[in-house]
């Protein structure tokens, strides 16, 4: 019997939040949401699912980082000269956001509905409306409607990105999705400048209701 101790140069890697995240980002662009699975990520890591719970009480919480993880890069678009033109940038920042990772639509979308990430229009639009001294409530509304149709449109989007992988659509339906998002989202942006430009004594826009 070889009663040798074990190797004492051999040691466990501790893994921190971020590199959580980044596997899970990984196996997310990699695989899909699918297969975005604690007992996979656990295996990707060399580590037990158990220990994943260090990091996330659940895997709700872990999902809602690799959505902030995505939606990261939009703290970085500059602002433009009016709130419906910072909008329109925003909104095409967002959707590469999204499509800049597999099924990142889906997983955003389900972190917004549980309340469980900040939205992320809001924040930027709302220092936009101060700066430029327009109303607190036109600029929320501006930033759910914004936020809303990207983030649909994009599911959609990615949905007919993994057909055509797979041969199950065409071409010419790809090749109008560019225009179709930009002319939609210049149609619901150049609403944001009426209520700005309204006659006297018309009525104010009033705030989302939640």
């Amino acid at each position: 019997m070889n009663d040798a101790p074990a190797n004492p140069t051999t040691k466990r890697v501790r893994r921190t939040q971020g590199d959580v995240v980044a596997a899970a980002l990984r196996i997310l662009d990699d695989q899909g949401l699918p297969d975005l699975t604690m007992r996979r990520l656990a295996e990707v890591l060399g580590v037990q699912p158990s220990a994943l719970y260090w990091h996330f009480e659940s895997k709700q919480l872990l999902l809602a980082a690799v959505s902030s993880r995505i939606l990261a890069p939009l703290a970085q678009a500059e602002p433009a000269a009016s709130l419906s033109a910072t909008a329109s940038v925003l909104g095409a920042r967002l959707r590469d956001c999204l499509l800049d990772h597999r099924d990142g639509a889906e997983l955003v979308s389900s972190s917004l509905a549980l309340g469980l990430v900040d939205p992320p229009l809001h924040a930027a639009l709302a220092v936009e409306a101060r700066r430029l001294d327009a109303p607190a409530p036109l600029a929320r509304t501006a930033a759910e409607a914004v936020t809303h149709f990207v983030i649909g449109y994009v599911f959609h989007e990615q949905q007919r990105l993994q057909a055509d992988a797979l041969g199950a659509t065409g071409a010419l339906a790809a090749e109008r999705v560019p225009a179709t998002f930009r002319d939609t989202l210049a149609m619901i942006v150049a609403g944001i400048d009426a209520p700005l430009t309204r006659s006297p004594g018309a009525p104010v826009l009033d705030a989302p209701r939640s």
